[in-house]
């Protein structure tokens, strides 16, 4: 089918590759505009349009996406099927009318659940065990069109972010295949959205903090949920801290001082929650590389007694350590 494809990150490139793969003819793609990225602020492209072009495919980066010229740009390419997998922004209702068989979107949960912009790492944040991908056709809704095909994918409990987009990227990409030959042969359906919704919302810098009086489960989730993008983090020293893996080590034990540094153990450093042990295993101090806690402490005492905060200011020493 003709095709144009709408995305931007490292998650809609299977997606695109599959779809060549597949032998649709794909016109065009469209991606976000390039960012600065990186500590040098250097003007980067998006994933997407670094794989159509060496793909040899047209790439249309507009700024406006309600602009008639852009719009008027699309429709001349006459489109079958407009495939939007992680493109960043809600369609008009101008897009959503253009093609014969309508907006395709490939979302990565389980619809109803999770709708909205960080479906993965809210799933993963609220300790979830299973997610998914949907394929829909989009509608005016944040993400409340018909669905398709939907398919279950496991989140282990040692799985970061990074792992769970991964395996999710592979199977939206093969899904959404599966639903380009089904719309092709006319038999896709339209199954209306039922049961409990909820809204994954874009992640802040308050989603990053970890607050320590929460739960060592609740903390865990968090690191991993926020690794490998943004990072969780803490204050340490008055600099901050990122903490990329961490592991349990007593999920019952209360302590008075949450965030308390209470030791050092073989592969990390011990923290205390509001309620359990946490072992620190990998880290980043602010200006830093990223480390493991045994290198970190290998070139740095143990900050024995800190209480870690969520703010720099409010760190605090107190009371005895000692190794575990």
């Amino acid at each position: 089918m003709r095709v144009v494809f709408m995305g931007t990150p490292d998650f809609a490139v299977p997606s695109l590759k599959a779809l060549v793969d597949a032998g649709h003819d794909v016109r065009a793609v469209v991606t976000q505009p390039d960012r600065p990225k990186g500590r040098g602020k250097k003007y980067a492209p998006p994933p997407v349009k670094e794989i159509a072009l060496s793909l040899n495919l047209p790439v249309i980066q507009p700024v406006q996406i309600k602009d008639p010229d852009f719009i008027d740009l699309l429709r001349g390419y006459s489109p079958e099927v407009i495939v939007v997998v992680a493109y960043g922004r809600i369609l008009p209702p101008a897009i959503l009318l253009l093609p014969e068989h309508g907006c395709v979107n490939v979302h990565a949960s389980l619809l109803p659940k999770y709708r909205g912009a960080a479906p993965i790492h809210r799933a993963v944040i609220n300790g979830e065990k299973i997610t998914g991908v949907t394929t829909m056709f989009i509608d005016e809704g944040l993400d409340t069109g018909d669905m398709i095909l939907r398919e279950k994918v496991p989140i282990f409990m040692e799985d970061t972010v990074g792992d769970v987009h991964d395996r999710l990227s592979a199977v939206g990409a093969r899904l959404l295949v599966e639903t380009m030959d089904m719309i092709g042969q006319g038999r896709a359906p339209r199954i209306p959205q039922t049961g409990e919704s909820s809204y994954a919302p874009v992640l802040t810098g308050a989603d990053e903090l970890i607050i320590w009086e929460k739960p060592a489960q609740d903390i865990y989730n968090l690191i991993r949920g926020m690794n490998p993008w943004p990072g969780a983090r803490t204050y340490l020293g008055g600099k901050m801290l990122k903490i990329w893996r961490a592991t349990i080590l007593d999920e019952e034990q209360l302590l008075a001082r949450p965030g308390r540094v209470m030791g050092t153990a073989r592969d990390g450093i011990l923290v205390g929650t509001g309620k359990g042990l946490l072992v620190i295993n990998e880290l980043q101090m602010q200006g830093a590389k990223r480390m493991s806690a045994a290198d970190f402490l290998r070139g740095t005492p143990a900050p024995l007694g800190v209480i870690l905060s969520n703010v720099p200011e409010k760190e605090t020493v107190c009371g005895d350590s000692g190794n575990v």
